[in-house]
């Protein structure tokens, strides 16, 4: 499962006979880990910190793991009550729709070419066909159930492809069937099914972090590799680190029976030759592999035969981050499976789609919002008689600079205070934020709290500088100190929301906040704004994380 509010790339569970192909599935998965390749002692030491003390926290003993149901049964009982789900709505669907449009009456489906069917037949097939194309589509498979944005991307595949495919048969048998009776059955279905993986995700979620559903994972490897590996995985609940199995010649030079990480003592349960015995002691559900290149081909592959008897998963580091599914192919090249990376979705014609949903969303929003907009204006206006609007100069598409539109929420001069309260700036990187800050108003820190401030960025939106979901559009002085890692977050407009702004908003550090912008623009799809856009709406109600 993924990381909770986190739209990250994910770590597939692999129980294949090649150890290829293990190495090849492991790119993706269920939960939202990639790790770089292996350092060597020094920088892993590095890494930790350089520091340990006596205070390190050690893990729990492998021998007994964590309370909670292990991932080997709560995966098989989810995954049954998204079926049972599946079925129960798409029955529904397709009952309704007939309901709707024929009544109680059992209409009969009339075709020139001598083809007579009723509609309670078709209502069948069309269900039947509806739950073959869920299950064909992988919209179940445990790698991907909880995962949000992709988990929906497939059910909407699967449920228009089902539809084109009834379209087109209806077409080539002359069949007559009723416009309104599919045009009730799809939206229906396939927004009853969006609904429900959402509300079984948050169900899941919850069980995660209440401890209650755990997957136990052995780490096989050392170095910078296992360190950056086992910062990954701390980062979600769901996953819990019961042990390391490291190669015979670091135990040696390590000599205290602990891999440490940041403040954090995990046990060593054995070497490369033992991690069946560390798995079976542990009870673990995965092994993570960073060390590929000691191991080899054979080793692996006698590894995964091993665990598939276990019915533990092998997952494999690629030595990529921030890389979605999508982007991942696998392409035999020589006999040997290997991974590609394709380039970003975010060009040519999605690139001219998002323009134009951008536009029609903004003229949308602000025919709705406009008079609500009136008031905010009328207000700022009778505080102090200053300026409605503050401009701000931004950087947006390849370095091209705008002039940002937003509410004042601030006292008249603000800027030229800035400079004299440098020392009391709360951000790292060179990011400006002060949680109290003086200068703003009274209005101004309601309109922060719930980002009302930012609405007049919807005109910045119909004159394409902005979109209504992207980056964070920075200023001239904070892209000067860019690094050219960092210059990619402006290979796409400017939003005004991003991934930023649902997972915490101004509480977030300079480094996540660039993680984050870099994620979106390496692994856009519509899908993924339109949850973003969700997600905003449920953080700025809250009005937490803004000031």
């Amino acid at each position: 499962m993924p990381v909770p509010g986190t739209p990250v790339p994910s770590l597939v569970d692999s129980r294949s006979r090649g150890a290829q192909q293990a190495n090849a599935n492991a790119a993706i998965g269920k939960n939202g880990i990639l790790a770089t390749g292996p350092g060597s002692r020094s920088a892993q030491r590095q890494a930790a910190g350089g520091t340990i003390t006596a205070s390190i926290p050690r893990l729990t003993s492998p021998t007994a793991p964590p309370p909670g149901v292990p991932a080997r049964t709560w995966l098989r009982g989810f995954a049954r009550r998204i079926r049972i789900t599946d079925h129960i709505i798409v029955i529904a669907a397709v009952a309704i729709a007939q309901v709707v449009r024929f009544g109680t009456t059992d209409h009969a489906l009339l075709s020139t070419s001598g083809i007579t069917l009723r509609y309670t037949g078709l209502s069948v097939a069309i269900a039947l066909a509806w739950l073959a194309a869920l299950k064909l589509e992988s919209t179940r498979d445990i790698r991907i159930i909880g995962a949000g944005a992709l988990e929906y991307q497939r059910v909407i595949h699967a449920s228009v492809k089902v539809f084109g495919i009834i379209a087109i048969a209806a077409f080539l048998l002359d069949l007559s069937i009723a416009r309104g009776y599919l045009a009730i059955a799809l939206p229906i279905g396939m927004l009853g099914i969006v609904v429900s993986r959402w509300s079984w995700r948050r169900w899941l979620v919850t069980k995660i972090k209440r401890g209650r559903f755990i997957t136990n994972v052995v780490i096989l490897g050392s170095g910078r590799g296992a360190e950056d590996m086992i910062r990954s995985i701390r980062r979600d609940r769901g996953y819990h680190i019961v042990g390391a199995c490291v190669p015979g010649d670091y135990q040696e030079r390590s000599g205290d029976g602990d891999l440490e990480v940041d403040g954090l003592a995990v046990p060593i349960l054995g070497d490369e030759h033992s991690v069946l015995a560390a798995v079976r002691r542990a009870k673990a559900d995965v092994v993570a592999v960073t060390a590929t290149e000691r191991l080899g081909a054979d080793t692996l592959r006698e590894l995964a035969w091993e665990l598939e008897a276990e019915k533990t998963d092998l997952v494999v580091q690629p030595g990529v981050t921030d890389v979605s599914e999508p982007r991942l192919k696998i392409r035999p090249t020589g006999g040997m499976p290997l991974l590609h990376v394709e380039a970003p979705q975010y060009q040519g014609a999605h690139r001219l789609g998002k323009a134009l949903v951008d536009k029609l969303g903004a003229l949308v929003a602000l025919a709705i919002l406009g008079p609500f907009m009136l008031l905010i204006a009328l207000g700022i206006k009778c505080q102090d008689r200053g300026p409605v609007l503050y401009r701000q100069t931004r950087v947006g598409t390849a370095g091209a600079e705008f002039a940002m539109i937003k509410f004042r929420s601030m006292v008249i001069g603000a800027d030229s205070q800035q400079h004299g309260m440098a020392e009391h700036n709360e951000a790292d990187g060179p990011l400006f934020k002060i949680r109290d800050d003086p200068r703003v108003t009274p209005i101004g820190r309601v309109l922060r709290k719930y980002s009302l401030d930012e609405l007049p960025q919807l005109l910045n939106v119909l004159r394409g500088e902005m979109s209504l979901v992207g980056p964070r559009p920075p200023l001239p002085r904070e892209v000067a100190s860019y690094t050219r890692r960092i210059n990619r977050r402006m290979l796409v407009r400017p939003g005004m929301t991003g991934p930023w702004q649902v997972s915490g908003r101004s509480d977030l550090t300079w480094e996540e906040t660039v993680r984050l912008d870099l994620s979106y623009v390496e692994n856009w799809t519509f899908m993924q704004d339109l949850i973003i856009l969700w997600r905003t709406a449920r953080v700025v109600m809250k009005g937490q994380g803004a000031y």
